[in-house]
Order: C-alpha cells, then sequence, then structure tokens
C-alpha cells in the first residue's frame, strides 16, 4: 500500500517506535501535571493584549479552554499515534482554519507547551540522561508532527481558496453580462402587464389571474438578478443612526408567512441605535426571516428573534427557527454563493446576508440548536467601521 501522509511526516521527522516509548513512559509522570500547564498557558495568553482578545467569549472561556488543552496533551503522549490520531489532529487544525486563527498564534502557542514539557522532562530525568535525552527529542518530533499537520490544513484551506476566488471571479463576470441583459426583457414585460391590467374589460377574471402569476413571476425574477448584481458590486454604505426595531418591523412586512409560523421577537426596543445603512440591514433581516419561514412552511413552527449587549459597543442578535436545522455537511459552505438546499432560490441569501454584516463591521456564525432547528448569531459594532474583525481563538 501506498504510504499515507502522516506516515511520510513521521519517517521526515524521524519519530520511531522508541520515541512513541518515550512517550508513553513521559506521560506516566507529566500527566498530573497538565492542569498546570494549561494554566501557564492560557495566563501567557492572557498577557498578551492581542491574544487575549483573540479569545472568543474573553475570560469566561478560559476554564473550558484549559480541560481541551489537558485532553490534546493526554492524547498527544498516550497516542495511539496512528491514521485516526492524525484524522482527529486535521480536525482540530480545520477549526483553526475555520475561526481564522493566524499561524504565527499557532507557533506561538506550541512554544509555550514545548518549553512545560522539556522544563518537566529535566526535572523529571535529571539523574537519568539517557532518557532525559529520549524524551526531549520524543515530545519535540511529536510537537514538530502536530504543526506539521495543522500547516497542512492551512494549505488545504489555501487552495480551497483560491479555487473559490477563481470560481467567483468567473461567476461574476457572468453575472454582470447576464443580470444587464435580463433587465431589458424583464422591464418590457412588467410594461406589458401593466397595460393590459389597465384596460377595463379588456381581459375578464380567469386572465387577470395569470396576468398576476406572471407578475409574481417576474417580481421573484427580479429579486433574483438584484441580488445576483448586489454580490458582485460594492454598493456604498449609506450609514446613519439606524434603530433596529424598525427595520426588523419592516422586513416583517416584506416576507409572506402562514398562519401556521409564529415570529416574536424580544429584546429589540432596548437596544441602543447603530451607524448602518437601514435599506441593507432590513435587508439580512429579510433574507433570514425568508429561509426560516420557507423551513416551517409544511410543518408549522416558531421563528424567534432576540436581542442583547453582551458588552459594551456590541449588540447581538439571535435569530431561532424551530425547522430541521442544516447538516453538517451543508453547515461547512453555507454562506457560499449559489450554496442552497431549497426546491426554489439560487442560494445567494445567506452569502449576500454575510456580504451586508462583515460590511458593518460585523461578523455571521450558524450555530446548531440543541435537538432540532437553525440558530444564526449576528454580531454588530455600536461603532461605524468599515473593517471586519474576526474574534480569533489561540490553539488549544
Amino acid at each position: 500500500m501506498a504510504e499515507t501522509l502522516f506516515e511520510e511526516l513521521k519517517r521526515y521527522v524521524g519519530f520511531s517506535s522508541a520515541d512513541e516509548q518515550a512517550l508513553v513512559t513521559l506521560h506516566a509522570t507529566a500527566k498530573p501535571h497538565f492542569a498546570r500547564f494549561a494554566r501557564v498557558f492560557y495566563d501567557r495568553i492572557l498577557e498578551h493584549e492581542g491574544a487575549r482578545q483573540a479569545l472568543e467569549g474573553g475570560e469566561s472561556q478560559v476554564g473550558h479552554l484549559r480541560g481541551t488543552l489537558q485532553v490534546w496533551m493526554d492524547q498527544l503522549l498516550r497516542g495511539p499515534w496512528d491514521e485516526a490520531y492524525y484524522a482527529l489532529r486535521c480536525r482540530i487544525g480545520r477549526m483553526h482554519v475555520r475561526i481564522a486563527l493566524p499561524q504565527h498564534y499557532m507557533f506561538g502557542a506550541m512554544n509555550i507547551l514545548r518549553q512545560e514539557f522539556n522544563s518537566h522532562i529535566d526535572a523529571t530525568y535529571l539523574e537519568q540522561p539517557a532518557a532525559l535525552r529520549a524524551a526531549r527529542s520524543a515530545v519535540g518530533k511529536m510537537l514538530d508532527l502536530e504543526l506539521a499537520i495543522m500547516l497542512h490544513t492551512y494549505r488545504e484551506d489555501l487552495l480551497a481558496q483560491q479555487a473559490r476566488s477563481e470560481r467567483l471571479s468567473t461567476f461574476g463576470q457572468l453575472v454582470g453580462s447576464i443580470g444587464h441583459e435580463l433587465r431589458n426583457p424583464l422591464g418590457v414585460i412588467e410594461t406589458s402587464l401593466y397595460i393590459l391590467r389597465g384596460r377595463p374589460g379588456a381581459v375578464d377574471e380567469r386572465t387577470m389571474k395569470h396576468l398576476d402569476r406572471i407578475g409574481d413571476q417576474v417580481g421573484i425574477a427580479n429579486r433574483i438578478v438584484s441580488d445576483l448584481l448586489d454580490m458582485i458590486r460594492d454598493r456604498p454604505l449609506h450609514r446613519q443612526e439606524v434603530w433596529l426595531d424598525e427595520v426588523w418591523q419592516e422586513a416583517l412586512k416584506a416576507v409572506q408567512r402562514p398562519d401556521t409560523v409564529v415570529v416574536s421577537a424580544e429584546g429589540l426596543t432596548s437596544l441602543p441605535a447603530v451607524q448602518g445603512d437601514a435599506g441593507q440591514l432590513r435587508q439580512v433581516f429579510v433574507n433570514l426571516l425568508d429561509n426560516a419561514v420557507q423551513a416551517l412552511e409544511e410543518t408549522g413552527g416558531t421563528v424567534s428573534l432576540s436581542a442583547a449587549t453582551p458588552e459594551p459597543g456590541m449588540v447581538e442578535l439571535v435569530l431561532e427557527d424551530s425547522g430541521p436545522g442544516v447538516s453538517d455537511v451543508i453547515r461547512r459552505r453555507l454562506f457560499e454563493p449559489l450554496m442552497t438546499t431549497k426546491a426554489r432560490g439560487i442560494g445567494l441569501g445567506l452569502a449576500l446576508v454575510k456580504r451586508i454584516v462583515e460590511r458593518h463591521g460585523g461578523s455571521i456564525a450558524y450555530v446548531p440548536r440543541p435537538g432540532a432547528g437553525a440558530r444564526f448569531v449576528i454580531r454588530l459594532s455600536l461603532v461605524a467601521s468599515e473593517e471586519t474583525h474576526a474574534p480569533v481563538p489561540p490553539a488549544g
């Protein structure tokens, strides 16, 4: 059988069965100190302003992250270092990619652990120079393997981004030309419909019904063209003081929903105003609400929007529905253009939502609900900004 990438990496750094044994032996003495290693690790993180800000949720998350890091260290020294181990470490690396963890944080974090392990090894094997050298060598190789695996996931992501950029570039050129060309025939159809409807007695009730249906479909086609064009052009933000409760009420008027779908909201009236484009923020609410309503059309259910200010200068909006939710496979590409699971629509709504939110200096994420249903969390800054500030938790 062909050599796997993990086998090649182990061969490259010279990781042998002797190293495996050295790590297993070290595990017995190091495990009682994992909690201290994790405490030192995150104390160092919190001393650095940039790294501290990267912690999603701030210091309240440190306790959970310390526990996760202890599990990571236990696997590091205990093994087995097989393909399942490699697959698990790749998933961790992809998590770092997904949360946009800069590579320099990853290297710095690994160096802190290297120092702690080496200090423990020096103290434990003070009278055993051969065991000391073996343990230091094994830990060094294993941490180098961890870095290599993580860098491999970054390379995977870079290649995927390049391919995605090429597709989007082609997509943009195609949309730009087709979108403008479609405007003309749609405009002619709208004009003809207006003329026909304006002739009393010229059409009977049955014909008028079909004209109305044609008008509805023309409206849908126009919205699709508008969404396509909005995806490829940078419409300037008309910033002003915006009250999100008013924007939400306007969105409710724009989305048709059956009586079986109950929509509620809380916390919006107490929010301070944000600086943003009211029209584009309304589009965010419309797209998210429309998706939720479509997910509940057959079964009925609830859609709720809650709002809060979890920290100074930040507004958090959480929109939830009781529908089927989103599968793990779809979730990874949820905000990409042309990604859809719906019978109608072409998968531009969430991509446009993400674009608008980020242009307002905010972020949006899909967070699974316990049981079933979808949950979208939007964070908007109360301070006007054209830049995106994505949370960047450190390794561990």
